[in-house]
């Protein structure tokens, strides 16, 4: 299991676990990430297809797409559950954030993340993640209907 790396007070709720990982990645703090994932978790991501184990999620996903990002933020209209026995909960929320373009223009790079949190000795910790962009409706990305 992950072991805090600060003497910052674990969050007390999913939702502060949720504002807190935000901060850690506008700060690039992949330590203190670390410390908010059980060392099993799974993810997809954006840049990874799909890993296993808390080390292949920073080096695979977390390093290859927090130094690229500024201003990363999750939508205020987050959605989260709490199991009735208190020890899981899963939060669903929309996020933003500012990437640099091919072009070397700035663009708003829009996203969904879904996690999946279970308290672990008292603090909660992501099992799973899964971090997508924006779905598109082009025939590119879908194909052409048929007819």
């Amino acid at each position: 299991m992950a072991t805090p790396t600060r003497s910052a007070a674990a969050p007390a709720t999913p939702e502060q676990w949720l504002r807190t990982f935000e901060t850690v990645v506008r700060g690039r703090d992949f330590a203190a990430g670390r410390a908010m994932f059980a060392d099993d978790a799974v993810a997809f991501g954006t840049w990874a297809r799909a890993v296993a184990g808390l080390d292949n999620i920073v080096r695979e996903q977390w390093q290859n797409v927090w130094p690229r990002i500024r201003d990363f933020r999750f939508e205020p209209d987050a959605r989260v559950r709490t199991s009735e026995s208190g020890e899981s909960a899963w939060i669903a929320a929309g996020w933003l954030t500012e990437a640099t373009g091919p072009d070397g223009q700035p663009f708003t790079r829009p996203g969904r993340g879904t996690f999946v949190l279970e308290r672990r000795a008292g603090r909660w910790l992501a099992v799973h993640s899964h971090f997508s962009l924006l779905p598109t409706q082009s025939e590119s990305a879908h194909g052409r209907l048929s007819g």
